[in-house]
């Protein structure tokens, strides 16, 4: 096939860096077992990342971005998975070593794809995508650690952003007693919407200096932030409480100590989106289009925009100027 089709392109050469809507043919794409007509992508913080010459999210140019997209099987030479069938593809290397999906067709690796389940819309599985997935995925490995309603607050860092929006948004549905911190005191009413019951300023997580035990407030934290953010919420979780950790926007070191895991049985979670078995993945996007799936997921989180908007929308993502999730109509 020698279609043409749109995506978007970043491309390097020598000092010049560029980032624009171009024309490709099917033989332009990578290999893989299943070709996709894209209906949706979205916006992520690694999508901004590959926007810009010095993000060191993209190792040879030219390159699409997108780890996230979903749509339609075109061609497959894989049994699983047949011409008609709704697909999603999110995280491995899409968008960031292979071809991703700011693209009207993506051809893929048949064991990265996941159907779209029953209960979820192709737009809707776009307002979720990789940070929805994370924050579904955080929510879930707290409550295998044990975390219930009833043992009191969660809290929930980077709260307006695609991971903490989400977060808010399931664990309220599931009877969560949220509290949800944000430097955006103009979102205040944004986050009550999603089920925040409390509103607290980030600057509260963030003290002059960090004890290695303070007072106990919450049963449980999803936090997207990490460093010294982090290690304020592991001193004030609640004994044998735990915290889902799946971002770094705060920094990398944590300076905390061990009297949080040895005196109060805390727990720290690692959550990898990236690569997830799909012995977890595929149950949990069912989870997601079923008991995790938020009432504002379309209405309040998700905001659409298109292909031809994203150059000058990217780069917004990396200064915090987004809120929610961008779904990208392809």
């Amino acid at each position: 096939m020698s279609e043409k089709f749109r995506a978007l392109v970043v491309n390097k050469i020598n000092e010049d860096f560029t980032v624009s809507i171009n024309d490709l043919i099917m033989e332009d794409l990578p290999e893989g077992e299943v070709t996709i007509r894209v209906a949706y992508s979205s916006v992520n913080y690694k999508d901004g990342l590959a926007s810009i010459p010095e993000g060191q999210i993209v190792k040879s140019y030219p390159f699409i971005p997108g780890i996230d997209l979903v749509g339609t099987v075109v061609t497959s030479t894989n049994s699983q998975y047949q011409k008609g069938d709704e697909v999603i593809v999110t995280s491995y290397g899409l968008g960031v070593s292979h071809y991703g999906g700011y693209s009207e067709y993506a051809r893929v690796p048949a064991h990265w794809v996941v159907p779209l389940p029953k209960g979820l819309t192709m737009k809707e599985a776009m307002a979720f995508g990789t940070a929805g997935f994370t924050a579904a995925l955080s929510v879930y490995k707290l409550e295998e650690a044990g975390l219930t309603p009833d043992q009191g607050p969660v809290l929930v860092t980077g709260a307006t952003g695609g991971v903490g929006s989400v977060a808010i948004a399931i664990l309220a549905k599931k009877g969560y007693e949220v509290v949800a911190s944000t430097g955006k005191a103009s979102e205040h009413e944004y986050l009550k919407l999603l089920g925040a019951k409390k509103i607290i300023s980030r600057s509260e997580l963030q003290p002059e200096k960090i004890r290695g035990l303070g007072t106990q407030m919450w049963a449980g934290a999803v936090d997207p932030v990490g460093g010294d953010t982090l290690a304020y919420i592991l001193s004030t979780v609640n004994y044998g409480g735990a915290v889902a950790v799946c971002g770094l926007t705060g920094g990398v070191k944590v300076p905390t100590t061990v009297f949080p895991f040895i005196l109060r049985g805390i727990k720290l979670l690692g959550i990898d989106s990236v690569d997830c078995p799909m012995k977890i993945r595929k149950p949990l996007w069912q989870k997601m289009a079923g008991e995790m799936k938020p009432d504002q997921l379309l209405s309040s989180i998700g905001q659409e925009v298109t292909l031809d908007e994203l150059p000058n929308i990217l780069p917004g993502i990396l200064k915090g100027k987004t809120k929610g999730r961008l779904i990208v109509k392809i």
